[in-house]
């Protein structure tokens, strides 16, 4: 029986894939056989990964939140590899303030490169996936965004990240929704407390760590490696008739019907 996990041959376009969750999709991607066109503003974070990982990591730094970087990437990965498949809009940061307290700047940053930045993306691939469709290439082609259980619970002192995560889920159903005929799969990941440099500040307050953990089910925090296996899959085959979907990989921190 053919691997309905693998990804081989494909290639998929990875933001804020110079460290944490990022590059733990793009190695697992890679393990699975694709080519990660991987994006990320630190150079050095992404010439470290490609050291690392091979001719199959492409970097490519700039800012997620530039229209023109946004359609070069997908220029440049279907000229390096031949065609692109897949993407996973990962790139976020974390601008944190209470509501009365937070600037404007703080709630622009925050915006410009969750919501814009995934929609520059979005619409780069897009356009690239509906030609080739409309030139009667069908291989089906997946974006993955990652959002977070702040954007389905709020988020004391992110506003700014909750809102954004909120609004990954209205992007990924309507890309869902207007692009089906072409094949195109579009879904959403809500992640929970993930092991990352993002996150270690908070991780790391006593007082938080009792009260959250008490609320996961699994009573742990997860890891970038096992939180990119689920995304892979949503790249994958295996996931060929999920589109429009939102799925909790958070532990059981959110359970319901």
């Amino acid at each position: 029986m053919n691997n309905p996990m693998s990804l081989e041959g494909r290639t998929i376009i990875v933001t804020g894939a110079g460290q944490g969750i990022g590059l733990a999709i793009a190695t697992l991607a890679i393990e699975q056989g694709a080519n990660v066109a991987a994006v990320d503003l630190n150079i050095d974070a992404l010439q470290s990964a490609a050291d690392t990982l091979g001719e199959r990591y492409l970097p490519l730094a700039g800012s997620v939140t530039d229209p023109a970087f946004a359609q070069q990437v997908v220029e440049q990965a279907e000229s390096r590899y031949g065609a692109v498949h897949g993407l996973v809009n990962n790139a976020g940061i974390g601008r944190p303030a209470m509501i009365e307290k937070m600037t404007l700047e703080q709630w622009q940053q925050v915006m410009d490169v969750h919501l814009t930045g995934s929609f520059l993306f979005t619409q780069a691939i897009g356009k690239h996936l509906i030609q080739r469709a409309k030139n009667g290439d069908r291989a089906a082609g997946s974006i993955v965004f990652i959002s977070s259980d702040a954007g389905r619970r709020g988020s004391l002192g992110q506003i700014n990240y909750a809102t954004a995560k909120s609004g990954m889920f209205g992007m990924a159903m309507t890309a869902a929704r207007e692009w089906a005929r072409y094949g195109i799969r579009s879904n959403a990941v809500c992640f929970g407390m993930v092991e990352t440099s993002m996150t270690e500040k908070v991780r790391n307050d006593p007082k938080f760590l009792e009260t959250y953990l008490q609320q996961i089910a699994l009573g742990r925090f997860a890891t970038p490696e096992e939180v990119s296996v689920p995304i892979c899959f949503l790249l994958s085959e295996g996931a060929s008739y999920i589109t429009g979907q939102v799925l909790s990989v958070n532990g059981g921190y959110t359970i319901a019907v």
